[in-house]
């Protein structure tokens, strides 16, 4: 049997308007007409769940179980309220779209808006039995990444003090329901890679349920070993989003994109298979890390389509699943525990 369990898929970017991805009955139907046995839930859209009833009620989250076909609910994402938590003011316009009418344009009573839907979100998945939520970490020094105008002294120090201080009653409630935050480490967020994930657990006093959303996607975009990253911080790695991406510079752009759309730009989100991440790899390490919780597709592409990305997406990930092994390959060929035998061996007596 596998470890890692899978194939799962996120159902945020399919949901619409029309049938059959216009409800939970109907787009759990859909996945597992295309071989997926898990669902990643986006907690803030209303076509397929009440935040508010299941962080309420243990019955409702019992009767939206009770919807999803047999498919299991892998977790709630939060990534656009965790998104709010934190913003920088040259951003509050494009991320008012992501919070209730109610809030926008008033950036305070935002941010207390979205650490409220947190902490909804972690009754929630405690009331369904599920012990990790992916999210972002929001910004407030994104509009800095690059050193220059030189950043004055303390100012990244400060960011980060601050941001943890948002979250640390966040994750206190979290700790104390048994839920963990993966964060998704992804351009725009001040949580983007390795070493701004350190900062930002420090700032926290190390807690607990700070923890991974690993999405290798957004490692190829930003040229980071994305394999070398299992190693360092598997023991963080909570979530798993399977997304493919390819970087391919060329002598008008790089890293930075130039403002090209993302056909024309150098880094691209690819179907799974399409793109330059290395699956078979990505799959070993994190079976040796011990990773155990599910594989989750997240399709993004600026070429094929949806449909066609998510029918071949649920094959991709079965066929990387890594069946642990019983015993050591090399078993046939050993023998039983011998002590006296060993030290003549090393040339004791």
């Amino acid at each position: 049997m596998s470890q890692i369990k899978g194939p799962a898929i996120f159902l945020a970017q399919f949901m619409g308007d029309e049938a059959p991805f216009n409800s939970l009955p109907n787009i759990t139907a859909w996945a597992k007409s295309l071989g997926y046995i898990g669902v990643q839930l986006p907690s803030w859209d209303s076509r397929i769940m009440d935040l508010r009833k299941a962080a309420e009620s243990k019955t409702y989250c019992d009767e939206l179980k009770g919807q999803t076909n047999g498919l299991t609910i892998t977790e709630l994402a939060s990534h656009l309220q965790g998104q709010l938590v934190a913003s920088h003011p040259a951003f509050d316009e494009l991320f008012d779209v992501f919070a209730a009418p109610e809030v926008r344009g008033n950036p305070k009573v935002r941010s207390e808006w979205a650490i409220e839907q947190l902490k909804l979100v972690i009754k929630a998945s405690a009331n369904l039995g599920l012990p990790v939520t992916p999210s972002f970490s929001g910004a407030l020094l994104w509009p800095t990444i690059y050193p220059w105008p030189q950043r004055p002294p303390g100012l990244v120090e400060e960011g980060f003090k601050e941001l943890a201080a948002r979250w640390k009653p966040i994750l206190d409630m979290a700790d104390k329901y048994g839920v963990d935050f993966a964060y998704e480490l992804h351009p725009g967020e001040d949580l983007y890679d390795g070493a701004t994930f350190e900062r930002f657990l420090e700032a926290t006093g190390n807690h607990a349920r700070v923890n991974i959303n690993y999405d290798p996607s957004h490692f190829i975009l930003q040229c980071l070993d994305y394999v070398g990253f299992i190693d360092v911080y598997g023991s963080r790695i909570k979530a798993f989003h399977v997304k493919d991406a390819e970087f391919r510079p060329s002598a008008r752009a790089g890293v930075y994109g130039g403002y090209l759309d993302w056909k024309q730009r150098p880094g691209r989100f690819r179907s799974l298979g399409d793109g330059q991440v290395d699956f078979k790899q990505v799959f070993t390490r994190l079976t040796a890390v011990g990773y155990s919780s599910w594989a989750v597709l997240e399709w993004e592409c600026c070429y094929k389509d949806a449909a066609q990305g998510a029918a071949e997406g649920a094959p991709f990930i079965a066929s990387h699943l890594i069946d642990v092994p019983k015993k050591a390959f090399d078993d046939f060929a050993g023998a039983a525990s011998d002590t006296a035998r060993n030290r003549r061996i090393i040339g004791l007596s």
